[in-house]
């Protein structure tokens, strides 16, 4: 059966590593009655963790979709993994979602990658809650952590469930919206009752808070509120789902998961309350780059987004897509938008867990799975029509790279097929060939995240690899003006080749790369023969002086020439150009570049000063920080040169507790014993080369 979108919810469960958001995926699926029995991590058996990696790790690795039936609705859930380095399944999840529920430890409250999550959602004003787990924990506190909460995100948060008791003596949760308590009962759902006597203050000033959140969304509810100090449950729900969907407030939840707490009330709310995929918006990009608003629509033609792509040993390549307007139906004809090329479904299919689960239909708003779509892949538009593709998913640049190879040579192409495979099912994996450097490198968010791959890759393929840190892509650039001249003559039987060329070259301001002048007069250079002088030039910028490394950032200005009426050609000009650049260059102060890269960390305040002084080690340049709650951001200049093993680095000063992103900012001069050591390692290189 579908789902008209009006009748579906999207959410997905996202937060810090080991809070718990596998367990609540689980035991949600258990108030759900998908499942008989919630499975604990340990036991290798979760709806979610499925894969042998996450079975083996006993983490997270990959986003999980389920479903659940309430009250009429169709919620789909996504289970997102907590560690960094796998960024990419909480932003296609994100993508896929109408409403996040960000998990956030009682005892521990915010951490450092809720803060980064939560700026995440900020970029696309998500609505968003806040679930504050593990509440049996001795040490926990729900009213704490919603200070903690209030405090780094300068929100009110507005609660939903209220605890009940707390360590050892916590029972359960008060559904404030529908004034309802539910006891937890261990490994069962946890049961209805009244609200005890005790918690009825609470529970009142709670639901006052809940009714000032509802009236904030429509004027007439406001009017009422003010001069009844009253809502109905009803019109408290119309205005939740329009201040939600407004993202105008930020429900709170209390529980914990492992007991069965706070389960029952969160699915009731979600089901009442949280937006529905009409509310939202996704958005088209134009050839340009302008990007236009699109409504979740049920009555336009159909329209669709891939969000990812897996490979299943039974079912084969998999297409997961968000339908974005229309109907998707089954055994149906559309169009790749992005490849321009027919697409025809077969089957269709929605999943729990790793179980596909076969339907004729997905509505608008809805997320399923298509396989063996042979034209499709992350990223791409699928419609009935031609129409505008839709933005990207937005990702991260990886932040750890290394190179690789394989140690038998014949497993090279096999190595790189399957490279190519994990780039496509995790987009924020990069594999490419430096043809510069003459290295396959491949690029992630995190060493846990290439070691995965590499460990599959040996386990499935059976294929050893070496890796090492790979080189850095350096530049050469001139420092002051220079000229020079070449002739290039060459006399044999026949035709000869004839070609003289004068130029200066001068800087250019950084980040401009080349710029090419023809201040030819009076034909001294026939003017068919100038292409050949700029190809030359080109040519000349590929090898610098110093290390051979490619030239940016220069001006080169053709001033004079000769040729001959009878052995002049293009080839001629293009070899006297190319060789005038060289002689000129050496002239020109040569100097290198290296690449610099924007970089902010993200670590609890106590680190500051550890990371702070082994930034500067690695001849960074601090540009600022902020600190908030006990978490601190730093932001610098650092060389890439330095950052090759941060990842490493940071983990160690931090416990593993430090996250950062980086990108690259621009190149910048080197000198000194640094250069000199640049310089001869490429000279080692351009040895080895040689002799391969």
């Amino acid at each position: 059966m579908s789902h008209s979108t009006d009748k579906i919810r999207n959410v997905a469960i996202a937060g810090h590593g080991q809070t718990g958001k596998s367990t609540l995926f689980e035991h949600l699926l258990l108030a759900g009655g998908i499942i008989q029995r919630a499975e604990s991590l340990e036991s290798g058996k979760t709806t979610s963790d499925y894969s042998p990696e996450e079975i083996e790790r006993k983490i997270s690795i990959h986003a999980a979709m389920c479903h659940i039936e309430r009250n009429g609705v169709k919620i789909n859930f996504f289970d997102t993994p907590g560690s960094s380095d796998f960024t990419g399944a909480v932003i296609l999840s994100f993508r896929a979602a109408e409403f996040a529920l960000l998990m956030v430890d009682g005892k521990s409250g915010v951490q450092i990658e809720t803060v980064k999550l939560w700026r995440n959602l900020d970029g696309s004003k998500k609505p968003r809650g806040v679930f504050i787990t593990k509440l049996d924990n001795d040490q926990a506190d729900f009213n704490r952590t919603l200070a903690d909460i209030k405090e780094k995100f300068k929100v009110e948060p507005v609660v939903i469930t209220l605890p009940m008791g707390s360590g050892s003596n916590f029972k359960g949760v008060i559904d404030v919206l529908h004034e309802k308590a539910y006891i937890m009962q261990g490994d069962a759902v946890e049961k209805e009752e009244a609200i005890p006597a005790e918690f009825k203050d609470a529970v009142e000033a709670a639901r006052v808070k809940l009714m000032e959140a509802a009236a904030e969304s429509d004027d007439s509810l406001m009017e009422k509120f003010l001069e009844t100090e009253s809502l109905s449950i009803d019109e408290m729900k119309t205005g939740l789902i329009k201040a939600l969907a407004k993202n105008l407030y930020v429900p709170a939840f209390a529980g914990s998961p492992i007991k069965n707490a706070g389960i029952i009330p969160l699915l009731d709310f979600i089901a009442d309350a949280a937006p529905n995929p009409q509310t939202a918006k996704d958005a088209t990009v134009d050839a340009e780059g302008k990007e236009t608003p699109a409504a979740i629509d049920p009555d336009k033609p159909m329209s669709a987004l891939v969000i990812r792509t897996n490979y299943d040993q039974f079912s084969g390549k998999l297409s997961w897509l968000k339908v974005i307007s229309g109907k998707l139906s089954a055994d149906s004809e559309t169009i790749n938008v992005t490849e321009n090329k027919k697409e025809r479904i077969g089957k269709l299919y929605t999943c729990q867990g790793k179980k596909l689960e076969e339907v004729r239909e997905l509505c608008a708003g809805d997320v399923g799975i298509i396989t063996k779509a042979a034209t499709l892949k992350t990223n791409d538009t699928l419609a009935a029509a031609d129409c505008p593709c839709f933005v990207p998913l937005r990702l991260p640049e990886p932040v750890h790279s290394v190179a690789v190879n394989a140690l038998a040579k014949k497993d090279e192409d096999k190595l790189g097929e399957f490279l190519v495979s994990a780039a496509e099912e995790d987009k924020t994996f990069r594999f490419h060939y430096n043809a510069e450097t003459k290295e396959s490198v491949i690029s992630g968010m995190g060493e846990l995240q290439i070691n995965i791959i590499l460990d599959k890759i040996k386990a499935n393929q059976k294929i050893e690899v070496e890796t090492r840190v790979p080189k850095i892509a350096y530049r050469e650039t001139v420092t002051k003006k220079a000229g020079a001249e070449y002739t290039h003559k060459k006399q044999s039987g026949g035709h000869g080749q004839y070609g003289k060329v004068m130029l200066e070259i001068a800087p250019l301001p950084r980040g401009e790369n080349y710029q090419f002048v023809n201040a030819i007069f009076g034909g001294a250079i026939p003017k068919n023969y100038i292409p050949g002088v700029e190809k030359g030039i080109v040519e000349g910028m590929l090898h610098g002086s110093m290390a051979s490394y490619p030239v940016v950032d220069v001006e080169v200005k053709v001033t004079d020439g000769k040729y001959h009426p009878v052995d002049s050609n293009e080839l001629s000009f293009r070899i006297a150009a190319r060789n005038a650049f060289r002689e000129a260059m050496k002239q020109a102060a040569p100097t290198l570049l290296e690449p610099i890269m924007n970089l902010i960390v993200f670590i609890e305040e106590k680190y500051l000063g550890d990371v702070m002084s082994d930034l500067s080690g690695k001849r960074g340049k601090i540009l600022g920080q902020d600190s908030a709650g006990g978490i601190a951001e730093v932001r610098a200049e650092v060389p890439m040169s330095e950052l090759l093993r941060y990842s490493i680095d940071l983990r160690s000063i931090t416990s593993g507790t430090g996250s950062f992103n980086v990108a690259f900012s621009h190149y910048a001069p080197i000198s000194g014993r640094i250069a000199d050591d640049v310089i001869k390692a490429r000279a080692e290189f351009k040895v080895q080369e040689a002799d391969e």
